[in-house]
């Protein structure tokens, strides 16, 4: 008698050619059809595939679903594609500079999931693993879990398509969010090193989704500036076995554009110029760190602090495309493309630094394996939520990977300045802005004063010399509380 069970049966995938090798990037691209949902690997400019995506926009194809952290910048990358309107949907964390993404966005003209960039990778790690759905304690609290986030707006900027909420479970007294895996039809990804087989190896902070996208794509095309042998690849310094891979070829060539060139100087022109209030707060920013602690620092003001860590404190600086031990921006001549931090600045190794793929980066961050994480705002509530990465139908950078940093329960601390340019207080009693996290902050430091939330509520600790409780008072949109120790900021 047969069994009634049902099977899941692999299907073969027929190759257009008889080895995985390819002879040029059309070739290999020559079967994404209209519609086709593609995955892509890269961070910023990073590690993209830029000959495969130039094949695609030759080809004309239309109404792709684009899987990618980012959609590269305006010329170059994944904003090619946007440019000649072949991507109808992109899952993206992160807007950033690419003003063809965020105009096409807020005109009605692009549909877009904005996904903590965490769960992005993870989504896709869960895919290439045939997990369907997983649970994560990132966005708890936030539009993404609500629902409600504008996927695509009207030209009358009312929202046509918003998302929808998801399922919330409680764990051991901790509520986590059911995210759904993703895998596309085609994956397209660049790898430094590769053989006939299919074997990849990546270069420095280029791994980034790079693996990720390989693993999820039922058809995996990747691009390798050197093609080799079978045999010549050590098989221990593989990081994506062949078996993932369908299509290989070798980059015709690379630009390997810098999206943000940044310098040491060298000699008495090293001299670090802040504004006196950003150098206030990143100098006390730089007073939490302790002797061996696994820092993430936030693009912008929180970053600075690094060049404050006192001498002989050890501090591994953790950044979340997909590095360890951080080290200073390189000399003139001594910047290389594949080697960039989460704001996509040019950076250096130190002894003992490693790389990994943006999984394995949130993997480190989720499972609170990192001590601090010190990043930007736009508000912070009196009771700690965070607000920093939208402003609906004005600004859309995306969230990046802030949603997951703040939500790990690991310590979080606030730099910013206490004042909007146009003078309106950031702390608030309620945060008038989409979330970033709910009850997540447990340290504010500004330019006029350090807040912590000992007692459930809002308490002044320390405030700048010559600055008065009453001026900070005026200042701050919510009530607060007084240290009995209040303190002088040092």
């Amino acid at each position: 008698m047969l069994s009634a069970r049902l099977r899941t049966v692999r299907i073969w995938r027929p190759r257009l050619f008889s080895s995985k090798v390819f002879p040029s990037a059309s070739t290999a691209v020559a079967d994404v059809a209209d519609g086709s949902k593609l995955l892509v690997g890269g961070f910023g400019l990073c590690g993209i595939p830029e000959n495969l995506i130039s094949a695609l926009k030759d080809t004309g194809v239309k109404d792709l679903t684009c899987v990618s952290n980012n959609a590269g910048v305006d010329d170059f990358g994944l904003g090619i594609l946007l440019q000649g309107h072949q991507i109808k949907r992109m899952i993206s964390s992160y807007v950033g500079e690419n003003k063809t993404f965020e105009k096409q966005y807020l005109g009605g003209l692009l549909e877009v999931e904005l996904t903590p960039q965490g769960t992005l990778a993870e989504r896709l790690r869960a895919g290439g693993a045939g997990i369907p759905y997983f649970y994560t304690p990132t966005a708890y609290g936030t539009l993404v879990q609500a629902g409600g986030l504008p996927i695509k707006y009207r030209p009358d900027g009312s929202v046509e398509i918003e998302s929808t909420a998801r399922e919330v479970r409680d764990f051991g007294g901790r509520n986590y969010v059911m995210e759904e895996s993703i895998t596309g039809d085609f994956a397209i990804v660049k790898a430094w090193k590769g053989d006939k087989s299919g074997n990849l190896i990546f270069k420095a902070t280029a791994r980034n989704f790079n693996p990720d996208c390989a693993k999820a794509g039922k058809i995996t095309i990747a691009e390798v500036e050197i093609l080799v042998e079978d045999g010549e690849l050590d098989p221990d310094n593989v990081h994506v076995p062949g078996i993932y891979v369908d299509r290989i070829i070798q980059g015709e060539k690379y630009e390997k554009r810098i999206e943000k060139l940044t310098l040491t100087q060298r000699g008495e022109e090293a001299e670090i110029k802040v504004n006196a209030n950003r150098d206030r707060i990143v100098r006390r920013a730089a007073k939490e760190f302790k002797n061996g602690m696994y820092v993430n620092l936030g693009i912008g003001v929180p970053t600075l602090a690094s060049n404050y860590i006192p001498d002989g404190m050890q501090v591994i600086l953790q950044s979340e495309n997909g590095m360890l031990g951080m080290g200073p921006y390189p000399f003139e001549g001594e910047q290389d493309a594949d080697l960039i931090n989460a704001g996509k600045e040019t950076v250096t190794f130190l002894k003992g630094s490693s790389t990994f793929s943006s999984s394995d980066s949130f993997a480190m961050i989720r499972g609170r394996h990192v001590d601090l994480t010190i990043l930007g705002a736009l508000e912070v509530s009196a009771a700690g939520d965070l607000a920093n990465w939208i402003i609906p139908g004005k600004m859309v950078k995306g969230m990046g990977g802030a949603m997951d940093l703040v939500s790990s329960g690991n310590r979080v601390v606030v730099t910013m300045e206490h004042c909007s340019k146009a003078g309106s207080p950031k702390i608030l009693s309620e945060c008038s802005l989409p979330l970033t996290g709910k009850g997540v902050v447990d340290l504010i430091i500004t330019e006029l004063a350090v807040f912590d939330f000992e007692g459930g509520g809002l308490r002044l600790i320390e405030h700048a010399p010559g600055v008065s409780v009453d001026t900070i008072k005026e200042k701050t949109g919510a009530p607060f509380t007084i240290s009995s120790d209040l303190k002088e900021m040092d």
